[in-house]
């Protein structure tokens, strides 16, 4: 059955005020305009809009929304994420008006759901307390926290949202990012947004899946941090056996990589990652050198799966470029050319492939339970 309610905020039959559309594009066009100059974004200039008049006539409104239109099209969602981190214009209130704008489109792609799920987590994320228990954020606290958003939300779930539930508690028994980055959980939690289809912009769903959103993202950030600590002991305990190099090449780094200066890669990745959650992250990096250092402890792999690893990294090393010693003040270098590359976040960013989780997953089959479907409502 194709679902068929309906996939805005906006009332059904009520014509947009062309004076809220105006105040909203207005708000908007700053933080698009940067965002174009930032990623290079080809947006021919808005005059309707650069001209800020108060009271516009309706061809000007109308041009204005093609205008964010185009640009919609152009700006990808982990180009936003990326955004986000850096500029002082996406706070809490500017982030109210990028929602309204996405929720009042009447053409939902995927793109735009996509978008939607990011600045719901983010709001969300950015107006709750540091303090907050997982236990605490039920669809309650959520729904209380999204009212600005989405108003007051009935908080009646449909069974199908359940199927969250259960990935919220696979993603709890990983014991590293290497087992929920590749053991299919992130992969089952896309599939329930994909499955979804327009009963996502149900209110309860928004909530619901804000609150999958952002419970996720703390357990990526405590499996991130623990594999941090997990590394940071393993170089410990080298050093004192005596080892003053290891073998990371299936991290992009060299054969006779320095336990010194991996210590500092980390310590400066652990500064970074205080902040929960922030996209973009070298995950492979991450992932990759613990492995390098358990198979340094004796814990790895086997020569033969090592050789595979490395043949792989140095295959991938010139486009994704070790470029992780930049936040530890240095210039890491490809095994292949020797050459010195971008700074992380451009690491970051162009490993995104707008995904959430940066991280190609091993795409596994999703066999959810019968209640689980969004149009088996029972």
């Amino acid at each position: 059955m194709t679902p068929s309610q309906p996939s805005s905020s906006q009332p059904s039959g009520l014509t947009p005020d062309p004076a809220a559309l105006w105040s909203r594009a207005r708000r908007l066009h700053p933080i698009y305009a940067q965002l174009a100059r930032e990623f290079v974004i080809d947006a021919p200039a808005c005059v309707d809009l650069e001209a800020a008049v108060d009271t516009p006539g309706d061809e000007s409104v109308e041009r204005a929304q093609q205008w964010l239109n185009d640009m919609d099209d152009k700006i990808q969602v982990h180009q936003l994420r990326q955004f986000l981190q850096n500029s002082s214009l996406l706070d809490s209130e500017a982030l109210v008006v990028l929602l309204q704008h996405f929720l009042a489109k009447t053409t939902k792609t995927v793109s735009v759901r996509d978008k939607v799920d990011f600045l719901l987590v983010q709001y969300f994320s950015q107006s709750s307390p540091t303090e907050l228990d997982d236990s605490g954020a039920d669809l309650a606290y959520v729904a209380q926290g999204l009212e600005p958003v989405l108003g007051k939300v009935e908080l009646k779930a449909p069974v199908w949202l359940n199927a969250l539930d259960r990935v919220l508690d696979a993603a709890r028994r990983c014991r590293s990012l290497d087992e929920l980055l590749h053991g299919g959980v992130l992969d089952q939690g896309r599939k329930a947004k994909v499955q979804a289809g327009d009963l996502f912009y149900l209110p309860i769903a928004l909530v619901a899946f804000t609150r999958f959103g952002y419970l996720m993202r703390r357990i990526f950030f405590r499996l991130m941090l623990a594999d941090l600590n997990n590394i940071l002991d393993g170089l410990t305990e080298l050093q004192e056996k005596g080892v003053e190099t290891i073998d990371c090449r299936r991290a992009q780094f060299s054969a006779q990589e320095p336990i010194i200066r991996l210590r500092m890669i980390c310590q400066s990745w652990k500064v970074m990652f205080q902040a929960e959650y922030s996209s973009g992250q070298p995950l492979r990096m991450l992932v990759d050198l613990r492995a390098s250092v358990d198979a340094a402890l004796g814990h790895g792999s086997s020569a033969g799966a090592d050789e595979k690893a490395a043949r792989t990294a140095s295959q991938k090393a010139a486009p994704r470029a070790a470029a992780a010693a930049a936040g530890a003040g240095g210039n890491a270098t490809s095994p292949e050319t020797g050459e010195g590359h971008s700074s992380l976040a451009k690491l970051a960013a162009d490993d995104a492939d707008a995904r959430e989780f940066e991280i190609a997953a091993t795409p596994q089959a999703w066999n959810p339970d019968a209640d689980s479907q969004p149009d088996e409502e029972k």
